[in-house]
């Protein structure tokens, strides 16, 4: 922006600062000084001969004004020095008027810019600035109603979403630092690309705040992780879908839920980041159910799942066996199906806790089958302690549950012929529920309530299966 030689007053008749320093204006005129005065409601309210009608604020906003009165020196085209309110010194040294306004307070507090007023500023910003937004936009005739043009252009998950109007997507995208343009990579099934901006338009339209976009975007660049294996999770005829778990000091700075009805309802971020992943698979990549999503069942779960862990625990918390540091904030993906239920309000020891957990999860998938499908156990306040006050590290409680899920008898594999076996068993004569990575504790929940949560998922990796993916999460 090339600002024209001398010194530029930014003022508006709303501010009693502003009509202090008028006379100023004036004295700087008959100094003989170059000035050009924008004003940002009543341009006849001032004195000086300069003035300007900058009521559309754009040279206030290429400007970055925040404050009226503000004195700025240009030379050369460009900006040197400026000093915001009334400061009888600094308006001297800026002006270079020693005497400038001598009868005058020799302070004053200024007020705020119209251009940056609540609302004001994102409007400015999407006229003449240069935000990076480059999306196709979609006109909405005014007699029709955003959220039902949502629903008739398939964009939704059947439930309302927030119409992605150009204000909102860019307020979302302040809520991180990278490029609107930026490339996370191609979502499957149709392999679209899947710039920033398009993750900013899905977490408008499931209801996230700016703040959560961080999480949003380290979730879709895990399920886009070839490891995840996206297209085959969503072309599965199993139940499963993505489930995101969110570890490090983002869950409290967002307000995320690790307590009580953890995996359920009524939380906000935990709701809406879930739920814009969901959209972004839906709507950049073209996995809609019945069409490439083949689920024969599917789970409520997909349409958000998403929950932070509880770290204020012995434990090391799932950020920290993934390799991050406490400190350092993180999602991790795991392919999940709805939580199963483990009640044991008896035992008081690890061992016959150990045996009630690993009873449970032995009908993941089918009580005689081995090595199809991984689980998250999600550990529950009353159980975790049963362990913790035996001295039991999260490492000690997967032994026991791996010892404790060797199945005797045949492994069916995917199918239901006991006379077609498909794994050696072992010298024992058993084989082993999970492989050595496929269990993964976490701890979150109620305080009440001697419980804990299964989650069960789709095929371990192989061919087709899936990995848990690990992101951190960027500013």
């Amino acid at each position: 922006m090339s600002l024209p030689n001398g010194l530029i007053a930014v003022v508006k008749r709303d501010c009693p600062t502003c009509l202090l320093v008028d006379p100023v204006l004036v004295e700087i005129e008959r100094a003989g000084k170059p000035l050009t005065v924008y004003v940002q409601d009543d341009p006849s309210f001032t004195q000086a001969a300069g003035s300007v009608d900058d009521r559309d604020l754009a040279q206030s906003f290429r400007l970055g004004i925040e404050i009226v009165p503000t004195l700025i020196e240009v030379v050369a085209g460009r900006e040197v020095q400026r000093t915001i309110g009334w400061v009888r010194s600094e308006w001297a040294a800026v002006s270079g008027l020693a005497t400038l306004g001598a009868d005058l307070p020799a302070h004053r507090p200024g007020c705020g810019s119209k251009s940056v007023e609540p609302g004001i500023a994102e409007q400015l910003a999407l006229r003449y600035g240069n935000t990076g937004m480059t999306a196709r936009r979609v006109i909405v005739p005014p007699q029709e109603d955003d959220i039902e043009v949502c629903f008739e252009r398939g964009w939704s998950d059947g439930l309302p979403v927030v119409p992605p109007s150009e204000t909102r997507v860019y307020r979302m995208l302040q809520g991180t630092s990278r490029a609107p343009a930026e490339v996370l990579g191609l979502v499957p099934p149709n392999l679209s690309a899947c710039t920033i901006e398009k993750v900013a338009i899905n977490a408008v339209m499931a209801g996230c705040k700016p703040e959560y976009l961080p999480v949003v975007i380290a979730a879709v660049e895990a399920a886009l992780d070839p490891a995840f294996c996206l297209h085959g999770l969503l072309a599965t005829t199993w139940f499963s879908g993505p489930m995101i778990i969110v570890n490090g000091p983002i869950r409290e700075r967002i307000g995320m839920n690790w307590q009580g009805n953890v995996l359920g309802q009524g939380n906000r971020a935990n709701a809406t980041i879930g739920r814009a992943l969901q959209l972004v698979v839906r709507n950049v990549g073209g996995g809609r159910p019945r069409e490439v999503d083949q689920a024969t069942f599917g789970t409520p779960a997909k349409l958000s799942f998403c929950f932070a862990e509880d770290e204020a625990t012995a434990w090391t918390t799932l950020g920290e066996d993934r390799g991050f540091r406490r400190d350092q904030s993180s999602v991790t993906l795991f392919s999940a199906d709805g939580p199963l239920g483990c009640a044991d309000q008896k035992s008081r020891t690890p061992q016959p806790l150990i045996r009630s957990l690993a009873g449970s999860l032995r009908a993941v998938t089918h009580v005689e089958m081995t090595n199809a499908s991984d689980a998250v156990v999600v550990i529950g306040p009353e159980h975790g302690r049963v362990f913790e006050q035996a001295g039991w590290s999260k490492a000690q409680v997967l032994g026991a549950l791996h010892a404790a899920l060797q199945i005797q008898g045949q492994d069916l594999g995917m199918g239901t012929d006991a006379a077609a076996p498909v794994a050696t068993p072992n010298t024992a004569g058993t084989r082993a529920k999970f492989r050595p990575e496929g269990l993964t504790l976490i701890r979150a929940g109620g305080q009440a309530g001697l419980f804990s949560a299964i989650i069960p998922g789709w095929l371990m990796k192989g061919s087709l299966g899936t990995d848990p993916v690990s992101k951190e999460i960027l500013p």
